[in-house]
């Protein structure tokens, strides 16, 4: 006799807040920890500024795709990361410049900031896109569709994706400028760090904005 399958438990609040602290920590360790701390020690080491940043960007690319393949697709921010780090090395191989590829942060940094707000006229803004694996990770692929569904069922859903991924497109955009006189003015080692810590600040600013924002019109899972 066939044995009742047992029902699938959702996870608990403790749960969620579990899987999100995991996929946020792998988050900062390839973006941030890896790319940053990694110039330093390779600078520390007596590797000059060029490989100090082109080998963490090596490294970092090598576990976006080796993440891309283990879940058999590849989040749109870590393809932009990827794309970024691509063109920011090539700048260097043509210029020579290890300023270039921190000056490219700018207009790389740019570019993504009007294609996330081009994004807003489309069926996936920028906020959908990248909900899912967040929205996954906590209730599952089958939460995630139902979650997901709403878009073609409520205009207000549609509204409010749309109108954050505006603020993480405008966040992006006016990061540029500061990127900008960062990477011109600061001597070359101060420019990671100040970046980073610039970017964290635009990131966490976003962030903190979306948590609120989600909570006071339902669309947290």
């Amino acid at each position: 006799m066939n044995q009742p399958q047992a029902r699938a438990v959702d996870p608990t609040p403790q749960q969620k807040r579990a899987i999100v602290r995991r996929h946020v920590l792998q988050q900062l360790a390839t973006e941030l920890v890896l790319p940053l701390g990694g110039y330093y020690v390779l600078r520390a080491a007596g590797l000059s500024p060029w490989l100090a940043l082109v080998v963490p960007a090596l490294l970092v690319a090598a576990l976006l795709g080796y993440y891309g393949i283990r879940r058999r697709r590849l989040e749109v921010v870590a393809l932009f990361t990827l794309l970024a780090m691509v063109a920011g090395t090539a700048m260097t191989l043509v210029t020579g410049d290890p300023r270039a590829l921190m000056v490219r942060d700018s207009w790389i940094t740019g570019l993504f900031g009007v294609w996330i707000l081009a994004t807003r006229h489309t069926q996936q803004p920028f906020v959908r896109m990248t909900s899912r694996a967040i929205v996954t990770a906590k209730v599952g692929a089958q939460g995630y569709r139902q979650w997901d569904a709403r878009w073609d069922a409520d205009p207000e859903f549609r509204r409010h994706l749309r109108l954050l991924s505006g603020v993480w497109g405008l966040v992006f955009t006016v990061d540029v400028p500061v990127r900008v006189l960062l990477a011109s003015t600061l001597p070359i080692d101060a420019i990671p760090l100040a970046s980073t810590l610039q970017w964290v600040v635009a990131v966490a600013a976003c962030v903190a904005f979306q948590s609120v924002y989600v909570t006071k019109h339902g669309l947290k899972v």
